[in-house]
C-alpha cells in the first residue's frame, strides 16, 4: 500500500439523518473518511453507531444529508441514473446478511451472471462461463451454480455475495459485518479468503464490524465510530497498542484473550448504560455520558474537536488535549520518520 497516494474514495463531513414522526434520527452527523488504494480500513462501533449507514450512504443506497462523496476526486453525492450506476460498478458491497441480499427465485449462477449481463451486455452463455469460474475462486463448486440461496449454507451464501461482487471486477469493496452471523471456523475462512482476494485484484476495503479481533487481523488503518460520528483514528498498531479515546480503550478491553488463565484474570472495562438514541444525542461529547473519566460540565458542553497523537493518529477527546498538554510537543509528536 501507497500510504502517500491520493484518496481512492473519500468522506468529507457526511451527516445522514432519517425524518420520523418524532423528529430527526441523526444515524450518521459529520464522518469524514478517506480510503488510499489497496489498504483496508476497519470501522469499529456498536451496534446503533451509524456503520453501516455510512456504507449505504457511499452507494447511496441512502441519500446523504449533508457533506461530500468523491470517488478519485469526483462528486458522488448528486450523480444519477448512467452516473450512478457507473459509480457501483467501481464500489461493490457484501451484506451482513447473505440471505437476504441474494434473489430466493434465481440460482446461485444467474445471481452472479445477471451483473455482467446488465453491465457488461454479455450474452447469457459467457456471463454463465464467468459465474462459474467466479464460483470456483471464491471455493465453491460449479454444481452448486444450479442450486437456490435457500440451499446453501450461511457460510457458502456469503461466498456467493462476495463472488457477485467481484463479478464487475470492482476497485473498492465495503464489507459490512461479513463474518458476523457464521461459526468461529467459517469466519475465518472467509476472512483469509478476503484477504486473498484483496492481494488478487488489488482491492481496497471498507471493513465494517464490532468484532475487533477481526479487525485487527485484516485492517492497515482503525476508525471508531460512536453515535454517528468517528472519536479515534490511527494505524492498526496505534490504535490496538496505544488507544487514547475513553471509548476506544472500553471495546479493547473487551477483547477476549485466548489464554484462558490470563482471560479469567483480565478485567474488562464496562460501559454503564446502552448507547443513546441517535434521535437526540447528548450535547458536548456525546460519549460523556457513559465516560468513567469524563470531567463535568466540561465534557458535557464542550464539543471535542481532533487532537492529533501522532500524524497518523487523533482522538476527539478533551482529555487527551489536556494530557498532550502537559508533554513537550516533540514527544507528542511521536518519533521522527
Amino acid at each position: 500500500m501507497n500510504r502517500s497516494s491520493e484518496p481512492i474514495l473519500e468522506v468529507v463531513g457526511l451527516k445522514t439523518y432519517f425524518k420520523v414522526a418524532a423528529g430527526q434520527v441523526k444515524a450518521v452527523d459529520g464522518v469524514s473518511l478517506a480510503l488510499r488504494p489497496g489498504e483496508t480500513l476497519g470501522l469499529v462501533g456498536e451496534t446503533g453507531s451509524g456503520k453501516s449507514t455510512v456504507a449505504r450512504t457511499i452507494l447511496r443506497l441512502s441519500e446523504p444529508t449533508e457533506g461530500r462523496i468523491l470517488f478519485h476526486g469526483k462528486e458522488v453525492q448528486g450523480a444519477s441514473g448512467r452516473q450512478l450506476q457507473q459509480v457501483r460498478r467501481h464500489i461493490q458491497m457484501v451484506f451482513q446478511d447473505p440471505f437476504a441480499s441474494l434473489d430466493p427465485r434465481m440460482c446461485i449462477g444467474d445471481i452472479i451472471a445477471e451483473p455482467l449481463v446488465v453491465h457488461e451486455h454479455l450474452r447469457a452463455g459467457a456471463a454463465w462461463h464467468a459465474a462459474l469460474n467466479l464460483l470456483e475462486r471464491v471455493e465453491l463448486s460449479a454444481q452448486q451454480a444450479v442450486r437456490y440461496p435457500h440451499e446453501l449454507s450461511g457460510g457458502q451464501r456469503q461466498r456467493v455475495g462476495i463472488a457477485r461482487a467481484l463479478s464487475l471486477k470492482p476497485e473498492v469493496l465495503i464489507a459490512d459485518e461479513p463474518v458476523s452471523a457464521l461459526d468461529v471456523s467459517i469466519q475465518a475462512q472467509l476472512i483469509n479468503l478476503l484477504k486473498d482476494l484483496q492481494s488478487e485484484f488489488g482491492l481496497t476495503y471498507l471493513f465494517i464490524s464490532h468484532d475487533l479481533g477481526v479487525v485487527r487481523y485484516v485492517s492497515d488503518r482503525v476508525a471508531i465510530m460512536y453515535l454517528g460520528r468517528i472519536v479515534e483514528e490511527g494505524s492498526c498498531e496505534s490504535i490496538f497498542d496505544s488507544p487514547r479515546h475513553p471509548y476506544t480503550r472500553a471495546l479493547i478491553s473487551a477483547i477476549p484473550i485466548p489464554d484462558p488463565k490470563s482471560e479469567k484474570q483480565r478485567v474488562p472495562q464496562v460501559l454503564a448504560g446502552e448507547i443513546p438514541s441517535p434521535l437526540s444525542p447528548p450535547s458536548g461529547c456525546r460519549f460523556h455520558t457513559r465516560c468513567p473519566v469524563a470531567i463535568r460540565p466540561d465534557c458535557s458542553v464542550q464539543d471535542p474537536e481532533q487532537v492529533h497523537i501522532t500524524p497518523e493518529h487523533w482522538a476527539a477527546c478533551i482529555l487527551v488535549r489536556s494530557e498532550l498538554a502537559d508533554v513537550p510537543k516533540h514527544a507528542a509528536a511521536g518519533p521522527p520518520n
